[in-house]
């Protein structure tokens, strides 16, 4: 089996650890029927509306 020539220092297998469990936020998109933010490819939680049509009907205020 080959052997590592030189240790590997903390900070260099630290950095190359650290990328891989970072959190990433959602990519939002905007809603075009009430401009609020949400999750693409799912129903607008203000609005109710997803494609052009009623999924689920808010009830008005």
């Amino acid at each position: 089996m080959a052997e590592p020539k030189r240790k590997t220092s903390k900070a260099r297998r630290d950095k190359r650890r650290n990328a891989h469990w970072k959190m990433t936020l959602p990519g939002l998109v905007k809603c075009p029927e009430c401009g609020a933010a949400r999750l693409p490819h799912r129903m607008c939680p203000e609005c109710g509306n997803y494609k052009g049509r009623t999924v689920v009907a808010k009830a008005a205020e």
